[in-house]
């Protein structure tokens, strides 16, 4: 089975049904005049010396893992995240697989007004992209194996006239190669194969050899340790995206000030 095949279908069909309750061009003049508020790669950038921005997750299930923590409030969450000092909250807004919302991502908007906040999401018609801005997103995540070379380039362009900021997951080297052919500033190498949903360290590992100067990098899944945060800081990354692990957490506040502010991790 190919996760990420499935997913996609399923979501091309969603938003043909979003389309006929609210069409593109209905969509489009809602969002006239919308912009985001908040700086997402701004706030990942980390200067030489200084720790390893946290994306904290908020992330009700998968289709590897199941139910995670399916009963959660994301404002309440959101704020364990803010307090915990995460430089940005990503929340995954797909439904049949994930169990997200888009009014997920407006509510942790009002919780948390000035945090960053991530759209994580399976981005295949421009539609989204504009959805994305009506609902509150800083950021939308475009993911390279699921999108043509012309549509990548399309919606990352769109993104930005929308003054989202677009990132761009990658997880093989010819991902990498259409990512910056494409021009995309922020890249995130997922460990993750949506394929399988298998996860290896080793693909951060390759990608940090590979990523120009002045490439904002984001190492995804796969990090439940100090240990996997201080080699993702050892390798370059600016930031870790983490989902599961703060999500099981029984002290999630503690759980992301401990993450976001160890000594090990310069």
């Amino acid at each position: 089975m190919n996760f990420l095949e499935t997913i996609i279908g399923r979501r091309k069909a969603s938003i043909e049904e979003a389309k006929g309750v609210l069409s593109l061009n209905e969509l489009i003049h809602l969002v006239s005049g919308l912009r985001p508020r908040n700086d997402f790669r701004k706030s990942l950038v980390r200067a030489p010396g200084e720790n390893v921005r946290i994306i904290a997750e908020i992330k009700r299930a998968s289709p590897s893992k199941g139910n995670i923590a399916a009963d959660i409030e994301p404002a309440d969450v959101a704020k364990e995240y803010a307090t915990g000092n995460a430089s940005a909250i990503s929340i995954l807004t797909e439904n049949s697989y994930f169990k997200g919302y888009s009014k997920d991502l407006q509510i942790v908007r009002k919780a948390v007004p000035t945090m960053p906040l991530l759209r994580k999401d399976f981005v295949v018609d421009e539609y989204q992209i504009y959805e994305s801005v009506l609902i509150g997103a800083d950021a939308v995540l475009l993911i390279v194996a699921a999108l043509k070379k012309e549509v990548l380039v399309h919606f990352i362009k769109l993104a930005r006239e929308h003054g989202l900021c677009p990132l761009v997951e990658v997880h093989t080297d010819d991902d990498l190669d259409a990512a910056l052919s494409a021009g995309a500033d922020v890249i995130g190498v997922n460990n993750r194969n949506l394929a399988t949903f298998e996860v290896s360290p080793e693909a951060s590992e390759r990608m940090a050899r590979k990523v120009p100067a002045g490439t904002v990098t984001i190492s995804e899944s796969g990090i439940r340790d100090l240990e996997g945060l201080r080699a993702a800081a050892e390798l370059g990354y600016h930031a870790v995206l983490i989902g599961e692990h703060f999500m099981r957490a029984s002290d999630r506040a503690a759980e992301v000030r401990r993450f976001s502010a160890p000594g090990g991790t310069k």
